[in-house]
């Protein structure tokens, strides 16, 4: 077995309860206990003052220190705390390896070299982590990271080729398996040098795997090598402008500088931007952030463009919709930063062959992105669909170049279907404004739909007409009936189903004023939805119907407070 390696390894006492003070703001001075499984896992010194000690049960604990507290046992609030601990040390030391959430460990050699020794690199390290955190750490350096971590409990640097002596001496309670130095104490082991004395082929026959692990930690090995961490590359660039910037000219040519320096350095690590951010820095301290999406790969060219585009319309002060203008910059750009907020491989896109993410997309890209930037983003929305119970509710609009993932329930799956049986497939076309409309029986009397969803007419007796001259074009989806069982009393929550289906020789006029009629062949409903009626302002109770029309038309039907509106026109 080869000798493992120096180590050097910074241990934060408590970190549980200090990172429940970092994050949740509880008081690590007084009395806390972290629990889990009901025992406590973690206290503070002034818990341990009060007699509260690793493993008491709740209960107990409390029994000892009525002032007690509480805080559930969280690993990832205990990992986000740690993380910047753990940048500050590779802010002054490199290849570190997170052993747990408060402890992290690297090879000494480097460190040692740098600063002139182990005690100065170990102080060094203690003082930058307290500079920077302001979180007090001991560190331990030993051969091993099992050696180093129990030498960073009492601050202690191992000599070299001490660490066999140093480990014979601690209890085989420090190999932090409590089951094993249970059995190995009725055994008669009480250290881990009595335990390191055994043979490896005996513990391993006894104790199996994880006994013979441990065998191996007291005997001073480790099992593996320190697996460090790479710190992330910075991939920002940034310039300090000589002169504060107010002309969109000068801000152009510092743009394309600042791009050319992003894309040189993205694909010296095989990388491509698809999401850039732009900050800007006033004279005046004024922060300015937008951030561009782009379906494709930004070359340096389309990099600086976008970065030119935006300082245009912060320093022009675009107009807005509507005849508003953003406020223009407070005094002139002294500083410029460019974040590549999306990166993938270089080859993670290709040009499409049917203009996917070819030259015609990115014409009309940088057009629709040139607009957003005087204009600002929602100036140009593209429609996404998403979840709901009504067509209105299954679409929404989002700015051009964001991100199109669907949103609300049943956000990323299919888009549900409308009720009733129409022959599938049966998309359809939703009307982005519902058309009021007239559904009349043969007399020319309204149709009126009472509470308990009984039409007031016969099926074959309906006609209907859209109002004020609206045009639904024909469509090609065939004719169909549908039926649906049931009964309803209109106080169904969250959409209901009724009514029934019909056949007959009802005529529709579609085009409004001057459509020609066109005979219903069938009809279905009605399903009723009563959408928060516990909210007066926002809720909606309504009725649809699907009826489909002699021609091969269909559409979909409301009827909300007496009203009749056409929702969408079946494909």
């Amino acid at each position: 077995m080869s000798a493992p390696a120096r180590t050097l390894l910074l241990w934060c006492p408590d970190w549980p309860v200090l990172a429940a003070e970092i994050v949740d703001g509880v008081p690590a001075t007084g009395p806390v206990a972290v629990l889990h499984g009901n025992r406590v896992v973690a206290c503070s010194e002034q818990a341990r003052a009060e007699g509260i000690r690793r493993g008491l049960r709740r209960r107990e604990a409390q029994g000892r220190c009525p002032g007690l507290t509480v805080v559930d046992h969280d690993p990832g609030r205990d990992a986000r705390a740690f993380e910047p601990v753990v940048a500050a040390v590779e802010e002054v030391a490199v290849g570190v390896e997170v052993v747990r959430p408060g402890a992290c460990a690297l090879a000494a050699r480097g460190p040692v070299r740098y600063f002139g020794g182990e005690e100065a690199a170990a102080e060094r390290i203690v003082e930058h982590v307290a500079q920077s955190c302001a979180v007090e750490s001991q560190v331990g350096i030993a051969d091993g990271v099992f050696a180093a971590g129990l030498a960073a409990r009492e601050g202690r640097i191992v000599p070299p080729g001490g660490t066999p002596e140093f480990l014979a001496a601690q209890p085989v309670e420090a190999l932090g398996r409590p089951a094993l130095a249970d059995l190995l104490r009725r055994l008669g082991v009480r250290t881990l040098g009595d335990f390191a004395a055994l043979a490896a082929g005996d513990v391993l026959a006894r104790f199996g795997f994880d006994g013979a692990l441990a065998h191996r930690w007291a005997s001073g090995g480790d099992d593996r090598p320190l697996a460090v961490r790479r710190p992330p590359v910075d991939l920002t660039v940034a310039a300090d402008l000589d002169e504060p910037i107010e002309r969109v000219d000068v801000a152009a040519f510092a743009a394309r500088t600042l791009a050319e320096r992003l894309h040189e350095r993205l694909a010296g690590h095989g990388l491509a931007c698809t999401r850039l951010g732009i900050e800007a820095v006033t004279a005046h301290g004024q922060e300015l952030h937008r951030v561009w999406r782009h379906d494709g790969l930004l070359s340096a060219a389309a990099i600086a463009d976008r970065v030119r585009w935006q300082l245009d319309g912060w320093l022009s002060g675009g107009g807005r919709r509507g005849g508003d203008r953003p406020p223009r910059p407070t005094a002139g750009i002294v500083r410029l930063r460019l974040v590549p907020d999306g990166v993938l491989a270089q080859a993670g896109l290709q040009p499409g062959l049917w203009g996917e993410t070819g030259a015609e997309r990115e014409r009309a890209h940088r057009a629709l992105s040139r607009v957003q930037g005087l204009l600002g983003p929602e100036a140009v929305v593209t429609a996404v669909l998403g979840g709901g119970r009504s067509p209105a509710d299954q679409t929404r609009l989002v700015p051009w170049g964001d991100e199109r993932s669907p949103a609300g329930p049943g956000a990323g799956a299919a888009v549900p279907s409308w009720p009733g049986r129409l022959p599938p497939p049966s998309p359809a076309v939703v009307l982005t404004t519902p058309l009021a409309a007239s559904v009349l029986d043969a007399t020319g009397v309204p149709v009126v739909v009472s509470a308990r969803l009984a039409v007031s007419a016969p099926p074959t007796q309906l006609i209907i007409a859209v109002e004020g001259g609206a045009q639904v074009g024909r469509i090609s989806a065939p004719a169909g009936t549908a039926g649906a069982g049931g009964t309803a009393d209109g106080t169904g929550r969250g959409g209901g189903s009724a009514g029934g289906a019909g056949r007959g020789g009802a005529w529709a006029g579609i085009s409004g004023r001057a459509g020609v009629p066109v005979e219903i062949v069938g009809w279905a409903g009605p399903w009723p939805v009563d959408e928060r009626w516990w909210d007066p302002v926002e809720a909606c109770r309504r009725a649809r119907f699907q009826v489909s029309l002699a021609d091969g038309s269909a559409l979909l039907l409301a009827v909300d407070a007496g009203r009749w509106l056409v929702e969408a026109v079946y494909d």
